[in-house]
């Protein structure tokens, strides 16, 4: 039976292991046709956790519902995921073969995108392979859930980032649009009325001309 002090011993241990046994990849990038990223996933049957948003293109005047294409390919060449003319998305996959996946951005637009992509890669075996003790190994496998569903909780917050950062975006946006287009309307009625003016007096001086003769 092991002490309090050689099980807080390890507590401390697995508390510092934690944050290094975590495979995960966040980027923001701006693209132009197309992209591409690997990730290494080095054990068969983990979760692969993947999202992206579409946060802006590279000028405010231009605003597409077609989204982005992204392909995901297993070490082999096998599609994984096909996700078309999407601005966000968000899934999951069991990985059937361990090695280096592609995830493959296009980008059909004439604008640069700039995307925000986030990938998180679920594991919970490894304190089997570094834990042999029967006391240690439960309270591994707990922690190791505990971490796994923080990190799902972050996964979530950043893909909501994300899209609150894109909405903002297009909001401002669509507000300089609209100030723009009220500039431009209010500039065409002052063109109109000064127009109305010049006509109306050229039809008065000639109707004065006309009756003076």
């Amino acid at each position: 039976m092991m002490d309090g002090r050689s099980l807080r011993l390890g507590c401390f241990v697995v508390l510092c292991l934690v944050p290094f046994l975590r495979h995960a990849l966040a980027i923001r990038f701006v693209m132009d046709r197309e992209e591409c990223f690997s990730h290494n996933v080095d054990y068969e049957g983990d979760t692969v956790h993947v999202s992206f948003v579409v946060i802006k293109s590279e000028t405010p005047w231009h605003y597409s519902a077609e989204g982005v294409d992204l392909v995901v390919k297993d070490p082999n060449g096998n599609q994984l995921h096909d996700s078309r003319d999407k601005t966000s998305d968000k899934f999951e996959f069991i990985v059937q073969k361990r090695g280096v996946h592609r995830f493959c951005f296009t980008n059909k637009s004439p604008y640069h995108e700039t995307v925000d992509f986030d990938v998180h890669v679920g594991h919970f075996s490894y304190f089997d392979q570094h834990a042999k003790d029967e006391h240690f190994s439960p309270l591994f496998e707990q922690i190791a859930k505990l971490d796994e569903a923080l990190y799902n909780i972050q996964f979530e917050q950043h893909w909501l980032e994300a899209q609150t950062d894109r909405q903002a975006i297009l909001n401002e946006n669509m507000s300089k649009r609209a100030v723009h287009k009220a500039l431009l309307e209010s500039a065409a009625l002052i063109g109109a009325s000064v127009a109305q003016v010049y006509l109306l007096r050229r039809l008065f001086e000639r109707k004065l001309g006309a009756s003076r003769v």
